[in-house]
């Protein structure tokens, strides 16, 4: 446990990616099974330890340790589990002084009950310094906020190992943690894992976003164009017929998500796998992406749900058929065995994105300035001849997206950041001006956390703690008197929230020192943005 513990520490405290890979290939060098195998099912995410949650955590923080100050503490570190790790009284307890292994700790929370679990977890605690608990507390509740993706955890294996990336994702999906198959391949004990009767996500192409000013230099006649559709990217890997192994829907970092859409992963009664977008579609009018949101992250959809907001996916390409790797072939032949493919298959809840016709540059400009009205994110270009590689590869593969919208907001509360931001209040929820019977009151319409330089950070959390009016813990609220330029992609209505709409992906663009908080956008200003018919 303490080489984990050292494993989080560093990676804390390397800023810089490749330095990150280093210190992950280090540790996978000198660390031995099953322990290896634990931490770096922790480091992607497919370790889950039941039982230990945040609340539990603060109950036996404030049964050693004087409430307020844990209080006045958390609000000062910002991390629940580094303040308990810093705050906790060491040796105070009665268990055995011996330290248990990463392997002891994982085993004995995955078969404790949720009320042995508090005892344990405290036990442990009195036996680790500072930085063991860290790791512990970090590991148990699974967020570890280290700087460190899945994706970057794997790429680390497969440097280390000396294999690509993508062969690691081909066989990552047919394993489970502590990964021993994995690493005997990777130190050629034994032939590659098969992936067995699961399905096997293939990891995606992903485009890159387009600067208009290189489109001199590109050739219209050597693309492919389509609309890019509101929704999220899945790959569907088909299970061959009915009775045989299932199949899965995966999202576009290859998390299953079959069980929140069971009527697509029923669907999948055909040998294929397929590359397409998750939408909400009625009467073959594609719904706003908050329709979808409706779905996202649910286990076990209710009927009455699935009925309100039917899943489809809008297909992209086909990437393997019949067992046969379609990977290798230009963009135009796998668009059309798609074609043909679908013609013959015909799979319910399932379209082809269909290609549009253009004759140069001009054309396509048009019809990305109608994408909004039409309720599209904008465009994909596709180079014909591009196969399908793994990862953004270059100049293959752009998407152009539609102009932000943009929106003048009064900034209302403060929130303190995690990780290197647990210090700073970085994540911002702003409002527009709503006149009612009382006057001109302020109503929150969106919360933001990027856009914004490290420099602008720090002018940002000065300005908060000096004007600050109430505290509610880790958020203050503060005098209206800041306003922030907002851009976002799009607006949708919502029950959800008290001005009744809800920010695509709001991020703020400017901060507008220079602008009186009373001259900031109303909410009727803000309605008008919203497509015609959600109004």
């Amino acid at each position: 446990m303490q080489a984990f513990a050292a494993l989080l520490e560093a990676l804390v405290y390397a800023p810089q990616r490749n330095a990150k890979l280093r210190i992950i290939e280090s540790w996978l060098a000198g660390s031995a099974d099953p322990d290896r195998g634990l931490g770096l099912a922790a480091l992607t995410g497919e370790l889950v330890l039941p039982h230990v949650r945040g609340g539990m955590i603060r109950a036996l923080v404030e049964s050693r340790v004087d409430p307020l100050l844990f209080g006045l503490s958390r609000d000062y570190v910002g991390d629940l589990a580094e303040t308990a790790a810093l705050i906790w009284p060491a040796g105070g307890g009665t268990s055995s002084p011996r330290a248990p292994s990463l392997a002891e700790v994982v085993a004995a929370l995955t078969a404790a009950s949720r009320d042995e679990a508090p005892a344990l977890v405290a036990g442990w605690l009195d036996v680790f310094d500072a930085s063991g608990r860290f790791a512990l507390l970090k590991l148990a509740t699974g967020a570890l906020r280290v700087g460190v993706s899945a994706r970057l955890a794997k790429t680390a294996v497969a440097s280390w190992g000396g294999v690509p990336l993508a062969d690691i994702e081909e066989v990552w999906h047919g394993l489970a943690p502590p990964y021993l198959p994995l690493f005997a391949w990777l130190e050629g004990r034994t032939p590659p894992p098969a992936p067995g009767d699961v399905a096997v996500f293939r990891p995606m192409m992903l485009a890159q976003p387009l600067d208009e000013g290189e489109l001199g230099g590109i050739a219209a006649a050597d693309f492919a164009a389509e609309w890019k559709w509101d929704g999220i990217r899945v790959q569907l890997a088909g299970r061959g017929a009915p009775g045989a192994a299932a199949g899965a829907v995966f999202s576009r970092g290859g998390d299953e998500i079959s069980g929140a859409f069971p009527e697509i992963s029923g669907a999948l009664c055909f040998s294929a796998v397929l590359d397409g977008e998750l939408l909400v579609v009625r009467d073959a009018v594609v719904g706003p992406f908050n329709d979808l949101q409706q779905r996202l992250g649910r286990k076990g959809p209710s009927r009455g749900l699935m009925r309100q907001h039917p899943a489809h996916v809008r297909l992209y390409d086909i990437l393997r058929e019949d067992g046969e790797d379609l990977r290798t072939l230009p963009f135009q032949a796998r668009r059309a065995r798609l074609e043909a493919w679908f013609a013959r298959m015909s799979p319910a809840r399932m379209d082809v994105s269909p290609l549009l016709p253009f004759e140069d540059w001009a054309d396509l400009a048009a019809l990305r300035a109608d994408a909004r009205d039409a309720g599209r994110e904008g465009l994909m270009l596709k180079r014909r001849d591009s196969i399908y590689v793994a990862g953004r590869p270059k100049g293959l593969w752009f998407k152009w997206k539609r102009d932000p919208l943009t929106v003048d907001c009064v900034l209302m509360y403060a929130q303190r950041g995690s990780g290197k931001r647990s210090s700073y209040y970085s994540d911002y929820t702003f409002g527009c001006w709503r006149t009612g019977d009382q006057g001109a009151e302020l109503v929150p319409v969106g919360k933001a956390y990027s856009g914004f330089t490290d420099a602008e950070l720090v002018e940002l959390d000065k300005w908060v703690r000096g004007h600050t009016v109430e505290r509610f813990g880790p958020v203050r609220a503060v005098a209206p008197g800041l306003v922030l330029e907002v851009a976002f992609d799009a607006l949708q209505p919502s029950q959800r929230h008290r001005s009744g709409i809800a920010m695509r992906f709001p991020r703020i663009r400017r901060i507008r020192w220079d602008k009186p908080a009373e001259q900031a956008d109303t909410l009727e200003n803000l309605r008008v943005l919203l497509p015609p018919h959600l109004d």
